[in-house]
């Protein structure tokens, strides 16, 4: 891919105003630091609590990590699209084919800002969206139900709203971690430029079998 131009928006918020930045590296992340609010709380753990594995996402080939900031340089949200693990059937597809919105979470004190929003609109704006299958994975172990005051049902209808107005819809898949829980979801977006093949192995991919 060749080198992305980094886009930034900026939110005037009751803690001033937060600037969002794509395509952070990993050197501009080693000047910012985590705001407080990511952490361990009573009945939820934040996805990503070290400011230094956001440095290795974003130090990985064609990986987009968001982040948005206060202009005292303090972390209040990130978001992270990178390539699926190694161990995961996604790769099944292809190198490159698939990507996907490995975390999106926002300081529990802004949640009301629509950070999370654009947090998603600057991670989809990638140069190769179109050529790729980006896909998002909602565990519901992993959402902050208590921060939030949803149950898990209006959690998950959260999540596709945020989710649906950039081209992604709610697939099914036997997927063995996302059939562990009703309320899990899975939803993907297929570039325009993805090819008919590649769009029928994805069906397949999501059920686990080889045409």
């Amino acid at each position: 891919m060749n080198d992305p131009i980094p886009k930034q928006v900026v939110r005037h918020t009751p803690a001033g105003l937060i600037h969002i930045r794509s395509f952070c590296t990993p050197g501009e992340i080693q000047s910012y630091r985590f705001d407080d609010q990511f952490g361990i709380h009573a009945q939820y753990k934040s996805i990503y609590t070290k400011r230094e594995t956001l440095e290795k996402h974003a130090g990985k080939a064609d990986a987009n990590v968001v982040l948005a900031l206060t202009e005292n340089q303090q972390i209040v949200g990130f978001g992270v699209f990178s390539h699926p693990d190694a161990d995961e059937r996604w790769t099944g597809l292809g190198p490159g084919m698939m990507m996907e919105v490995k975390a999106v979470e926002v300081s529990r004190n802004l949640r009301s800002c629509k950070l999370a929003g654009d947090l998603v609109r600057l991670m989809l704006a990638h140069p190769r969206i179109e050529q790729m299958i980006a896909y998002m994975v909602g565990y519901s172990w992993t959402w902050d139900l208590d921060g939030s005051g949803m149950n898990a049902q209006q959690y998950r209808n959260m999540l596709i709203r945020l989710f649906y107005p950039h081209g992604f819809i709610e697939l099914q898949t036997n997927e063995p971690n996302i059939c562990l829980k009703p309320e899990n979801l899975f939803m993907a977006r297929i570039g325009s430029a993805v090819s008919d093949p590649v769009r029928q192995n994805f069906k397949w991919l999501r059920f686990g079998i080889t045409p």
